[in-house]
């Protein structure tokens, strides 16, 4: 005889199988702060939101955009955020300072940090810059990239420095002058303001070699969570892959909500340029995968830094990062 199990039976099985089901597809919430207001040079961590990349991985993201006001390197080490938007040299702070913070991958391969000039000057080459009688920069360039310039080419003086107030009509206007800046930006500004390209020197082809864009989280964190870890990165960069060579729209409209100043325009430009100069995907990451980083690499650009005094010689810098969870060519069959 066949026995028919009853109504309360069935609603008793249905209701387990859904608890376990949910429980089985519960998220893993974590937090990401970037370092500046959304826009393209975000763009892989928008993408993995927006086409569920990071559930996928078993992750619910948040991003907390940075900004003039926001510290989220501050909330990374007190703990309000799992995930932080660092780099190198911070890295490098970090372990002078006995920070236990952590970079654990590296989007950029090459910092967009560039010096632009006006295009009739007779500024061909890098080393021609140190002709002009001002340079716009930053106080942190200053004491950087320019003491990199000033051992390494001819000519440069700290005659020629101006601090730049992140405003580009005192360059516009003066014809024998250079400004720092970021390739993927302001270019594009002063392209608009002034109705003339200017000439773009990026320092990363020139020998100024760290990584940039990283994620950087807790030492914490990655001792006691590394699947998290793991899979955190590998959805990322697979959001990466999927921003430069794939369907991105879904992705820069979640970044102008973020940044309603932001313009179609722009993002187009922003991502055009780091695809042109291989910011993202270049060198380490075209055999072993977007957000690769190697010994070497910080070898490099940490005796490049020590050379100039940046950092004692002496530091630990190798406690700055971990090699453990990128260089394993994640996201390779996503390029297109």
């Amino acid at each position: 005889m066949t026995v028919f199990p009853s109504a309360k039976t069935l609603l008793a099985a249905v209701l387990l199988t859904g608890t376990a089901t949910h429980q089985a597809l519960a998220l893993d919430e974590v937090s990401y702060g970037t370092n500046w207001l959304a826009q393209a040079e975000h763009g892989g961590f928008y993408q993995a939101v927006a086409d569920g990349t990071y559930e996928k991985y078993g992750l619910k993201v948040t991003i907390a955009p940075g900004g003039p006001q926001a510290a989220n390197d501050a909330l990374l080490i007190s703990g309000k955020i799992d995930f932080y938007m660092g780099g190198t040299l911070k890295g490098f702070d970090y372990v002078k300072e006995g920070i236990p913070l952590i970079n654990v991958a590296s989007i950029f391969q090459k910092d967009p940090q560039i010096l632009v000039a006006h295009p009739d000057q007779g500024i061909d080459t890098f080393a021609d810059l140190a002709k002009l009688e001002t340079i716009y920069m930053g106080k942190d360039g200053y004491v950087t990239y320019f003491e990199w310039m000033k051992k390494n080419f001819e000519g440069f003086s700290d005659a020629q420095f101006k601090p730049y107030t992140f405003n580009p009509p005192p360059f516009i206007v003066d014809p024998k002058s250079a400004q720092q800046g970021y390739l993927t930006s302001e270019p594009y500004e002063i392209e608009n303001q002034a109705g003339w390209a200017p000439k773009v020197f990026l320092l990363a082809d020139e020998g100024w070699t760290p990584y940039s864009t990283m994620i950087t989280t807790s030492k914490a964190l990655v001792e006691e969570n590394p699947d998290l870890v793991q899979r955190f990165v590998d959805a990322s960069i697979e959001g990466w892959y999927n921003y430069l060579y794939g369907d991105n729209a879904a992705a820069n409209e979640l970044i102008k909500k973020d940044n309603p100043e932001m313009t179609d325009g722009q993002l187009a430009y922003s991502l055009a340029k780091m695809k042109e100069y291989g910011i993202v995907d270049s060198g380490d990451t075209e055999e072993k995968g977007i957000g690769c980083m190697t010994d070497a690499h910080f070898k490099e650009f940490f005796d490049t830094l020590a050379s100039i005094d940046v950092v004692e010689a002496s530091l630990d810098y190798k406690q700055s990062y971990t090699t453990e969870f990128v260089c394993k060519g994640v996201g390779l069959d996503l390029k297109k």
